[in-house]
């Protein structure tokens, strides 16, 4: 089978087309740079004490009814207890003055029954002093971002599966939409459990959105233009997207404007449906040729080129005579040793930014179950950050020693730098393998005959 990068070599690799492909599928991943990050401002804890109620209190004891605690070395004021409120008054009415005529250390304490006043020297409000996830309910705030990442878990998933089946660009849309309408609707949210239910349904298009797009551009694109985009292009995008959070958080300082900020923007995508074609790999492995034909005719007259009469020689220009569809599903990740060790490799590096070397069959639902297991490690990390409130430096040492244990693996991969995408199972089961550093034994199968390089 002729390979499909030499079908289309007549286009050129950096025409109109190509240049219009590349530039708005970067564009459409701006939103999910700046919507992944924005839970650090939503979620910030302010400083907050126990609201007091405006009581006749003397001035020693309005000023000492909050106890003082020490924290990291630091003395500041507690941030989940109060003198009792009833004994409190009756000292301060009989003329006692704290410190002096009454042992503090001997008052007896209580919660903030009254609620908390938050500092708003950073935000006017977040999502913590909005609902109270404080002290005893200090635990949702982590939460929150868990319940984001296993919505984004499912969502790689099950996007995957649904992108190998009904195409790129329709679930692309449909994540991107998805991310657009509940991050909007999540801004109506009146309690914490409305927030997280709105947010899970929010992460199912958030990452879907990135994979769907990094393989539609990594299908559509050939040579060296193919891996600038997976390993730049759609990474830029989303650099640019979380460049932006930043900004857009010191102007606005309460979660309900910085919510409306990350929602609306999703609306100005609706018109690429236009410009953003199908995959035609992924159309010519489900046997539509003619469609797959057809955009590539529309690519020439784009780049103003010719084309020839017959693009993919091995078809006849009628989906009846091509090629059988390849039957796949995730189990066959885990099937033959050669892509079980892959798959594996490249779910524990959660290596999604890089283009997952299987068939156009298969490709989506790889990239998509690497992405699921890398939401693993996302939604656990805010209890890992958490641990430095037993050991300091626990998560640098929990973290660093998983980042190194993952470079050491990544050097088991298959190597992809200046070898032909695989179109099939069968070429991706017959990839050259690697060679064991620890035996120096080596096991060779070449690859199928392709002709691109690239």
């Amino acid at each position: 089978m002729k390979d499909f990068a030499d079908s289309i070599s007549f286009l050129g690799q950096w025409g109109r087309f190509q240049q219009v492909v590349f530039f708005l599928l970067c564009v459409s991943l701006v939103p999910n740079g700046f919507s992944t990050f924005t839970l650090v401002f939503l979620t910030d804890v302010p400083g907050h004490t126990c609201v007091v109620p405006g009581f006749n209190l003397t001035e020693h004891w309005n000023t000492t009814i909050i106890p003082i605690k020490v924290v990291n070395g630091k003395q500041e004021q507690s941030r989940c207890s109060r003198y009792r409120l009833d004994v409190v008054r009756n000292l301060s009415a009989q003329g006692f003055i704290p410190g002096r005529d009454v042992n503090l250390t001997e008052l007896e304490q209580e919660g903030c029954v009254d609620g908390w006043s938050y500092s708003k020297d950073i935000f006017q409000s977040t999502l913590v002093s909005e609902f109270d996830l404080v002290c005893s309910d200090e635990w949702k705030q982590p939460f929150t971002a868990t319940v984001y990442f296993i919505g984004v878990l499912f969502g790689s998933f099950f996007s995957g599966q649904l992108s190998d089946r009904f195409g790129r660009k329709p679930v692309l849309f449909a994540t991107m939409a998805v991310q657009t309408l509940f991050s909007f609707i999540q801004v109506f949210s009146t309690s914490w459990t409305m927030f997280t239910i709105l947010l899970f349904f929010n992460g199912l298009g958030q990452m879907s959105n990135f994979v769907a797009a990094l393989v539609l551009g990594a299908e559509t694109l050939t040579g060296n233009v193919r891996v600038l985009y997976s390993s730049l292009g759609s990474c830029l995008g989303f650099a640019i997207g979380y460049m932006i959070l930043p900004l857009a958080a010191y102007f606005l300082r309460d979660w309900k404007s910085l919510m409306l900020a990350s929602s609306l923007p999703g609306l100005l995508y609706l018109p690429l449906w236009t410009f953003i074609p199908e995959s035609p790999r992924w159309l010519l492995s489900q046997g539509k040729v003619e469609e797959a034909e057809a955009i590539v005719r529309k690519a020439a007259k784009w780049n103003k080129v010719k084309v020839p009469n017959i693009i993919f020689q091995d078809y006849s220009g009628h989906e009846t005579n091509a090629q059988p569809k390849e039957k796949a599903n995730v189990l066959d990740l885990l099937r033959k040793s050669s892509m079980r060790a892959t798959t594996l490799i490249f779910c524990f590096v959660l290596s999604t930014q890089s283009l997952y070397c299987t068939g156009d069959v298969l490709r989506n639902t790889a990239t998509g179950t690497c992405t699921t297991v890398s939401r693993v490690g996302s939604s656990i990390a805010p209890f890992v950050i958490k641990l430095n409130t037993y050991i300091l430096y626990l998560p640098y040492i929990i973290l660093s020693t998983l980042a190194v244990v993952a470079a050491i693996s990544a050097y088991f991969l298959p190597e992809s730098f200046g070898k032909p995408l695989p179109e099939t199972m069968t070429q991706m089961h017959k990839r050259e393998r690697f060679k064991c550093p620890c035996t120096g034994k080596e096991t060779t199968i070449r690859l199928e005959h392709l002709e691109s390089p690239l």
